[in-house]
Order: structure tokens, then C-alpha cells, then sequence
């Protein structure tokens, strides 16, 4: 699945109820690219999750930064999706372009996600700059 973060943002705002924005993360998170089963394991396991997470990082020879996650939740799966949105396939210059804090409230994910989930997302956030991070040095 192909989609800016600007087409994410406007797709959010066509549900005005958040049952229906829920429904739809879900479905964002049944686009995801398969994670082999051998990847999960404790060390692909992002720690700080209260769900089951599991990330692969997969940089490319071209610059761009890719990855490749799973979960055992449905909403987090949703989460991955826009992360994937965000991360996947972009260079160095795209990714900085983004407020991760911005984005995630302007969606509303702020004051409708659990603590636990919000927590969740931010450490998945901080596996991926951690590997992005790695790879720049690389």
C-alpha cells in the first residue's frame, strides 16, 4: 500500500465517529507486508509494547530506510501501518521532515489511544530512529 502521510491525514478526517477511525487503523494494519515467522523472536521484540511487537530493519543500497514489523493486536498493527507510511522506503532528508508528535495528534491518536498503546507507538518510534540512526553511520 502506497500513501503519503497527507492522504492518512485527510482519510482520518472522512470518519467523524472513532469507532469508524478505529476500524479503519485496523484495516491499515491488514496492508501490512508479511514478517516471516522467523523474525519473531525476543531479538526482533520491541521492548516497552504491552502487545506482542516485533520489528526487522532493512536499509537499502540507495539511501532509504525500510522495515518490516508484526503484532499480535490489531490496533498496534494499524500503528505499524502508519509508521510504514511515514518510514518505509524514504531517505534521510523525508523522514526528518516529520513530527512524529504532531502527526499522531493532528490523527487524534493522542486522546484516544490507551496509555499503554501511546506508549507502545513511542517505542516503536524510538526502535526505528535507533535503526535509522545505525544505519545512517553505516
Amino acid at each position: 500500500m502506497k500513501m503519503t502521510i497527507e492522504e492518512l491525514l485527510e482519510n482520518f478526517t472522512l470518519f467523524e465517529d472513532w469507532e469508524d477511525r478505529y476500524r479503519y487503523l485496523i484495516e491499515l494494519g491488514n496492508t501490512l507486508p508479511p514478517l516471516p515467522e522467523k523474525y519473531k523472536t525476543d531479538t526482533h521484540k520491541v521492548e516497552g509494547c504491552t502487545s506482542q511487537v516485533w520489528m526487522v530493519f532493512t536499509p537499502t543500497k540507495d539511501g532509504k530506510f525500510d522495515f518490516l514489523a508484526d503484532s499480535d493486536a490489531h490496533i498496534v498493527r494499524g500503528l505499524i501501518a502508519i509508521l510504514r507510511i511515514l518510514y518505509a522506503g524514504k531517505t534521510a532528508e523525508e523522514i526528518k521532515k516529520y513530527d512524529i508528535e504532531e502527526i499522531f495528534t493532528t490523527l487524534g491518536l493522542q486522546q484516544h489511544l490507551s496509555v499503554n498503546r501511546r506508549n507502545g507507538f513511542y517505542a516503536m518510534v524510538g526502535r526505528l530512529q535507533q535503526a535509522f540512526s545505525a544505519h545512517q553511520t553505516t
